[in-house]
């Protein structure tokens, strides 16, 4: 059965079609490159063994996606993960981010409608809750107003892919709601691979215990939170990718109650970034050099995900901790810069 993962040479992208191949799936990927490496391709083939079908193609450009689709008219489910994604960056290019996140989501849905059957995992975020009123955060918890466009982006992704469900009885779609991926694949053949100046905290830890970045900076200390910092939900990259196996089985299998469906995907847990630090401490045994700084535009206080749904009605449970996790981020980056 052939999938296509749109951005499987990203991290979670990356990792999921290691997954569906250890599970027989036939992969294609479609990747532009534009915050990714066609080397992570043989990461991929060392894993699994097998190096799944490769086309480097701009989402945005329709005819090409029209023309994909022509060729690879047997594709039977789409997991979408290609997206700009960096919360800071969305505030300061918002039309980039419309462009790329909603343009591509919307051609992609054009092709699957034509479809007589398919199967459609949208990549979303924990952001659509912006700063949800209790912790830990249902799927029944209301969507605010996002905080950034990025955020926004998954909202109305989300409404897009909801919309064209109600109209649409042969697609069957789920949105999963990530919390915080972290992490690189226990094998170290692939991991994040952020380029440029790295927007999420783990491999920014990582960069400075290797010595690559001087300082962390901590976005601020005065948060109503029990050491000042944000809290957030960490799960390990390797427990998301195997959501996504699970929730494209659920629709393959037609398992789904209804054909737009939702699921948060985190730990449950929620630790701050105080903590995350400490777990890479213990986990590396060095001291990292960090310094509070004033806090950034865009970022919540506290989210962290109630997993109920996605542990009783999907079967799907984090098993990693964060210091397990935080090994992995660790044991990646001193091979990479090695």
């Amino acid at each position: 059965m052939k999938i296509l993962v749109t951005g499987g040479l990203g991290f979670i992208g990356s990792h999921t079609v290691v997954e569906l191949q250890n599970e027989g799936f036939e992969v294609v990927i479609i990747d532009d490159c534009s915050n990714s490496s066609e080397n992570v391709l043989k990461g991929i083939t060392a894993i699994t063994g097998k190096t799944p079908i490769f086309e480097k193609l701009d989402l945005k450009e329709k005819a090409k996606v029209e023309d994909f689709f022509k060729r690879h008219h047997d594709v039977e489910g789409v997991i979408h993960f290609a997206a700009s994604k960096a919360v800071g960056e969305s505030v300061e290019k918002p039309l980039l981010y419309y462009e790329n996140n909603i343009g591509t989501l919307v051609y992609l849905l054009k092709e699957l409608k034509k479809k007589d059957k398919s199967s459609f995992i949208f990549s979303s975020s924990c952001t659509v809750y912006g700063q949800a009123d209790k912790m830990p955060i249902t799927e029944d918890a209301p969507v605010k107003p996002a905080e950034s466009p990025y955020g926004n982006t998954k909202q109305m992704g989300e409404e897009i892919i909801a919309d064209t469900c109600k109209v649409t009885p042969n697609l069957n779609a789920i949105a999963l709601r990530y919390f915080n991926p972290m992490g690189a694949h226990p094998s170290t053949e692939i991991g994040e691979l952020p380029i440029g100046v790295p927007q999420n905290l783990v491999p920014f830890i990582t960069q400075t215990g290797v010595g690559l970045r001087e300082q962390l900076s901590v976005f601020g200390d005065d948060y109503p939170t029990e050491d000042g910092t944000c809290i957030r939900d960490y799960i390990y990259v390797v427990d998301l990718a195997k959501a996504h196996v699970v929730a494209l089985k659920r629709l393959l299998e037609a398992k789904n109650k209804e054909n737009y469906e939702v699921f948060n995907v985190g730990t449950g847990k929620g630790s701050s970034v105080l903590e995350a630090i400490r777990s890479f401490e213990r986990v590396s045994g060095k001291k990292l050099n960090y310094k509070i700084v004033g806090r950034r535009p865009g970022d919540i206080t506290t989210a962290y995900a109630d997993t109920t749904k996605a542990n009783k009605v999907l079967g799907w449970k984090a098993e990693y901790t964060l210091d397990q996790a935080m090994k992995s981020a660790w044991d990646w980056e001193r091979k990479i810069r090695g």
